[in-house]
């Protein structure tokens, strides 16, 4: 099959199966086998057809095509290909849009105003501001939330005619219209600023509209952080099998999190390089690109060098935790830490977290460790909290020493 696009900017024909083999060479240095790469290959070229057919360009390619193309064809496949099918399309889509020039897949077409709009939107936030792609790719949905009301509202996307209030309905129609928690109304508010203070910067509206967009409003502090007890970190621990290259692996996972307090994505990006055997210490690959080091407790460097000892496959990366299956890469992004907790709590019998799961034994620690008597300034230190207003969250979950100084409720009769 052979189909071609329009690179709009540089008029030459491009060809999509170009980019297809493009995404599979990629998968093959990471350790793909050939079967599995002969299937992408399969997938791929048919999405491109059904994409043409339809009539959508690249840069609109979204997950709800690839879960309206899977539905489409959903009859003729098992239900195990189904997972395998919608993780290649969602690797081919993130491939072609941080391609050059990802055009039409309808020959001889050009960017509509939409993709092309966005095109350039990514391509500042990816030179100009140097974000990771991951947070790229975070934005670009709430973005292109946007641009879709936009473009039903005035009927073309035109910078110079948006106005301010537009933009402050769009905000408040969906806090009102829907059940969005907290993150999600911050993520889009944050999503708008950028998209509208890029507009200014490249002068298509004369007004930077950034400042129209309401300010998401929490109050500091407002809840208690969820914890387990030292009892039922030891239960969760506990779960896994360390007879098992699998076991192993997640219990030398959950114990960074439990022991050092590490944040999910701290832990997906640890390096062999990272771990200190002879001086008993572990670099931190924080946030904001800040490095820390500590401690290198025993029985977290013995879970490790059991991990990576029994473990340890033919590759080229060199994150200290790769995935079970497929290739022999690091874990794709936090989320794969918070799946092995997430299962181990299951596991357990405790109460499973959607959203946060790995940071639930990092403030069990914080909370253990106030309880303990520690300082505020103790375990910021330890959490590496960039100032104490964020450690003092902890303050509210010492119930037992509150308990200690609370005076007892007036019985029935006594004087108020």
């Amino acid at each position: 099959m052979s189909l071609h696009s329009s690179c709009p900017e540089s008029g030459q024909p491009l060809g999509t199966d170009h980019h297809v083999e493009a995404y599979l060479e990629r998968l093959r240095a990471t350790g793909y086998a050939q079967k599995t790469l002969n299937d992408r290959r399969r997938v791929a070229a048919s999405f491109a057809e059904w994409l043409r057919r339809k009539k959508l360009s690249v840069g609109e390619a979204a997950e709800s095509h690839v879960a309206a193309f899977l539905r489409r064809t959903g009859l003729r496949r098992s239900k195990t290909r189904l997972p395998s099918e919608r993780a290649a399309l969602r690797g081919l889509i993130s491939h072609l849009q941080g391609a050059v020039g990802t055009g039409s897949l309808i020959p001889g077409s050009t960017e509509t105003p939409h993709a092309a709009l966005e095109n350039r939107y990514v391509d500042y936030l990816r030179n100009e501001r140097g974000l990771a792609e991951r947070s790229v790719q975070v934005y670009l949905p709430q973005v292109r939330e946007f641009l879709r009301a936009w473009e039903a509202a005035m009927g073309l996307l035109s910078p110079p005619a948006l106005e301010a209030q537009f933009v402050r309905n769009f905000l408040l129609d969906r806090v009102r219209s829907r059940d969005r928690a907290f993150e999600s109304v911050r993520l889009l508010a944050a999503a708008l600023r950028s998209l509208l203070h890029f507009l200014f910067l490249r002068g298509e509206t004369t007004q930077d509209l950034a400042v129209a967009v309401p300010t998401v409003r929490r109050w500091s502090l407002a809840r208690v952080p969820s914890f387990l007890s030292p009892e039922e970190v030891e239960q969760v621990l506990a779960t896994t099998d360390r007879t098992t290259e699998h076991g192993r692996r997640d219990y030398a996972v959950l114990l960074l999190l439990a022991r050092l307090g590490l944040r999910a994505g701290e832990v997906t990006a640890l390096e062999i390089g990272d771990i200190h055997w002879r001086t008993a210490e572990i670099v931190v690959r924080g946030k904001g690109r800040e490095f820390a080091r500590l401690p290198l407790l025993a029985d977290v460097g013995e879970a490790l060098a059991l991990h990576l000892q029994g473990n340890r496959r033919f590759s080229t990366s060199r994150r200290v935790f790769l995935r079970q299956t497929g290739p022999s890469i690091g874990f794709t992004g936090p989320s794969a830490v918070s799946c092995v907790v997430r299962a181990a709590l299951i596991k357990a019998g405790l109460r499973s977290s959607r959203r946060g799961a790995a940071h639930l034994l990092r403030h069990s620690l914080a909370t253990r460790m106030i309880r303990q008597g520690a300082s505020l300034a103790q375990i910021s230190e330890v959490l590496r909290h960039r100032s104490l207003v964020t450690t003092q969250i902890y303050t509210k979950v010492d119930f037992e020493t509150l308990r200690g100084v609370a005076r007892a409720w007036p019985g029935a009769g006594s004087s108020r």
